[in-house]
């Protein structure tokens, strides 16, 4: 299948030849003919399946074939989601998806000046992509005007709503009129979810691309079973030791991922924070330089995190597990996009054992233990469940490139560290 059999104007599928696509991801094949027939929609998709451009192609086709004369241009589509980084993102991918339509979209959000989104607001905008804070701001500071939306998207909606903004979204749902397109895209279909969507959609045609509440396939999943003080040697270990070029670590709080930047920075490795007390340039910089490849390993937590569209991320770690098992898939998610090979690593000590039997029973599959981790075992006491699990006696990240590191070798390599010659172990990346 490819995008000219959508009847998507000429503009628009020159700018998507431009982007190098060539054919819909299924997520796209099935939302893209609904949402041009003007339908609602209660999309399940997880991150990396296409989705962004599965509802940014099809509005863009909407508003172009019913052009306003009214000036400034009324807001017509509202799209909001959880955080300024997936703000960006979509924002972005509007922009390039309609560089050749007489259309103008702008970003809301907080962390930034509002004098500027609202000196662009009054010139007038199609397309508003917004948190919901800021939004609520401009409303309160009326200088936003919902009243002739048509389409509203809400995207990762199960993430609003896990950040505490289902009373803001209740609020900025009431400023829009009753007839309008909604459309919903989410990771799960929690109780929650359903009941908004059973209340803001009319009669929504139903897509599911994967299976609820399962990881992608592509995803190759570990487990290294290791006291937590030895934690931050063993990734500086598997950052260097496999030559990873690119990895993004999940830890649970902000103090936890600037602490852990700064070790690996004098571990030889290139690394950035990226966490929600960082100001908003800050961690656009940041993200920009893990991009480009000047930083090799960006530690964030999982608000920060959540929206990041890196293609081609081969390495994820989970430095600490989080505490809800939902958020893994959505921690892994960020490897293995689009249909590309990723590894996920998690790094467990025994007080973290519940949290993963917790990860494994939402998964329904086990997770591989690796058996020779290179240090001293830790068991994971808990469940039974851990006594099912398979063990691997080989980390594929050194399986790879390198030849496997005896566990006699890996053990003096962290008694030497221990006496203050640590860097001399890992290289520089």
């Amino acid at each position: 299948m490819s995008f000219d059999q959508f009847g998507l104007a000429a503009e628009i599928l020159q700018a998507i030849g431009e982007q190098g696509y060539k054919s819909p991801t299924p997520i796209q094949q099935q939302a893209i003919p609904v949402i041009l027939a003007g339908k609602d929609i209660l999309a399940g998709a997880q991150t990396g399946t296409g989705k962004t451009a599965g509802f940014t192609l099809p509005l863009l086709q909407l508003l172009n074939d019913a052009p306003v004369s009214q000036r400034p241009r009324p807001v017509r589509a509202l799209i909001l989601v959880p955080t300024r980084e997936l703000a960006l993102q979509v924002y972005e991918s509007i922009r390039s998806y309609g560089k050749h339509l007489p259309l103008f979209v702008q970003a809301v959000f907080g962390g930034v000046s509002i004098n500027s989104q609202i000196r662009n607001l009054h010139r007038g905008c199609d397309i508003v992509v917004a948190t919901p804070g800021r939004l609520l701001d401009h409303v309160q500071q009326k200088t936003i005007d919902l009243s002739q939306v048509k389409h509203l998207v809400l995207d990762e909606a199960d993430r609003m709503l896990d950040m505490g903004f289902i009373q803001d979204m209740r609020k900025v749902v009431a400023l829009l009129p009753k007839q309008r397109q909604t459309l919903l895209f989410s990771a799960t279909f929690s109780p929650e979810i359903k009941a908004i969507a059973a209340q803001w959609l009319q009669q929504p045609v139903h897509v599911q691309v994967t299976p609820g509440n399962t990881t992608v396939e592509a995803i190759a999943q570990q487990v290294y079973a290791i006291k937590k003080e030895y934690k931050r040697e063993l990734l500086s270990y598997l950052i260097g030791h496999g030559n990873w070029q690119q990895v993004l670590i999940f830890v649970r709080t902000k103090h936890g991922a600037d602490r852990l930047a700064k070790q690996l920075m004098l571990d030889g490795i290139r690394s950035a924070a990226l966490h929600g007390d960082k100001s908003q340039a800050a961690r656009t910089n940041a993200l920009t330089q893990f991009k480009n490849g000047k930083v090799t390993a960006l530690v964030a937590t999982d608000i920060a995190a959540r929206g990041l569209d890196i293609e081609q991320l081969p390495h994820v770690v989970n430095y600490d597990l989080p505490q809800v098992a939902e958020d893994y898939v959505h921690r892994i998610g960020r490897t293995g996009r689009a249909g590309a090979k990723g590894e996920a690593i998690s790094l467990v000590s025994n007080d973290e054992a519940k949290l993963l039997f917790a990860i494994e029973k939402f998964i329904k599959m086990p997770i591989p233990r690796v058996a020779d981790t290179g240090y001293e075992a830790e068991p994971l006491i808990g469940s039974t469940e851990n006594e099912k699990v398979k063990p691997v006696q080989k980390p594929k990240a050194r399986a790879r490139a390198h030849a496997p590191v005896k566990a006699d070798a890996f053990r003096s390599q962290r008694q030497r560290s221990s006496s203050g010659r640590s860097r001399a172990r890992t290289p520089a990346v």
